[in-house]
């Protein structure tokens, strides 16, 4: 199975990551990758880390975006980091 490139860390009950999904999904779909999502509330250092800042969007496993997910900026992204992987 392919490693997902993108996550999405949301909890429950949130409208800005009900928005970022929709970005997210239509981005994987274009570009062919993968992504999950992860609910911080399962996990106390999620929520530690993230609470007040969520959604965050992760590429590759660093944080890409909070907040807001800009779509042009989630491409170039993942454009930039495909031109390094062999």
């Amino acid at each position: 199975m392919t490693q997902p490139r993108i996550t999405l860390l949301s909890r429950p009950g949130c409208h800005l990551c009900d928005d970022a999904r929709v970005v997210i999904s239509r981005v994987a779909d274009d570009l062919g990758v993968a992504w999950e999502e992860r609910d911080i509330t399962r996990s106390e250092d999620d929520l530690r880390e993230y609470w007040d800042r969520i959604p965050v969007t992760l590429v590759d496993g660093v944080q890409h975006d909070f907040w807001r997910v800009s779509e042009d900026r989630l491409r170039a992204a993942l454009a930039a980091g495909s031109r390094g992987a062999p």
